[in-house]
């Protein structure tokens, strides 16, 4: 199996304990802190799906290699990949606040549960909420990325697969 489909298969996963987490973990539980948990594997899905599309592109040589970071596959991404493949812009501002949304609760000094949210403070008392309908909504955008992904992934696989 080629990294760009380990990568792919590891963003399907992450996306399916993402939506069980939201869809049925938290109706059964209601704690807010799920929500974050739910985050990071969303996060981890559109990390894990941007990287599936580059090594795709790396196997073709039409990206250079790049080291394991976020910001540099990011940055790859959005340079090469997303202008070919006219990647929509919506995509790439859900990526980076996901992004920052987990860099902020790592900084922060102070977390609280209210009203079924989970609240983030930091350190000069600027909030970030977390909530259940935010999830949902990221969750679909999430499926829709993967998808576009995808179906750039999927266009040569027959090929890699005959040579083989």
């Amino acid at each position: 199996m080629e990294k760009f489909q380990e990568a792919r298969d590891k963003a399907k996963r992450n996306l399916l304990i993402a939506d069980h987490m939201v869809y049925m973990t938290y109706t059964l539980v209601k704690d807010p802190k799920l929500l974050l948990t739910a985050l990071e594997n969303i996060f981890l899905a559109l990390t894990n799906s941007m990287t599936s599309v580059l090594h795709y592109e790396n196997l073709f040589k039409r990206v250079p290699p790049f080291p394991e970071n976020f910001e540099a596959k990011f940055s790859l991404f959005r340079d090469s990949v997303a202008s070919r493949y006219k990647v929509n812009k919506d995509h790439l501002t859900m990526i980076r606040d996901v992004k920052s949304i987990i860099m902020e609760h790592r900084k922060s000094p102070m977390e609280f549960v209210k009203n079924e949210r989970f609240v983030i403070c930091s350190s000069d008392y600027r909030m970030k909420i977390i909530s259940v309908e935010q999830m949902k909504k990221y969750i679909g955008q999430t499926k829709s990325f993967m998808n576009e992904m995808n179906l750039i992934v999927s266009k040569d696989e027959g090929i890699l697969n005959r040579s083989k």
